[in-house]
């Protein structure tokens, strides 16, 4: 078939099966759209908490648009603030985690698909 519809919040939520429900949402819906070359992702991080770890890429440059409410962005040692229609291009190398204000936050993540680049999780990335 030449196209696929699939809605996100449909898509299976990876942060349930990883033991990160209390924090956030994570929609991969890479699979689901079978896109070949095209990685798109849902987050939704809930009010006043943060990504419980930060990733960064080898080859992936990914573009993160703010669907709705505030909050800050971490991008290696800067912090950024974000809201609704942002949209944030972030390097491969740069290491990346969202933190949700009082309304929580929903993000959408967009980028090339990179087979062998899974990406390398960062613990402890939130210092203050």
């Amino acid at each position: 078939m030449s196209y696929t519809v699939r809605n996100l919040k449909q898509v299976e939520d990876s942060a349930v099966k990883f033991g990160f429900s209390e924090t956030q949402e994570a929609h991969f819906a890479r699979k689901d759209l079978d896109a070949e070359s095209t990685g798109l992702a849902y987050f939704v991080v809930k009010p006043g908490k943060r990504q419980p770890f930060a990733h960064r890429h080898e080859h992936a440059e990914e573009i993160y648009v703010v669907l709705s409410g505030r909050g800050r962005m971490k991008l290696d040692d800067e912090i950024v603030a974000v809201e609704s229609y942002d949209a944030i291009r972030v390097a491969p190398q740069v290491s990346r985690a969202f933190e949700a204000g009082d309304e929580g936050l929903e993000v959408l993540a967009v980028g090339t698909h990179h087979g062998d680049d899974r990406g390398d999780m960062q613990q402890d990335f939130w210092t203050d």
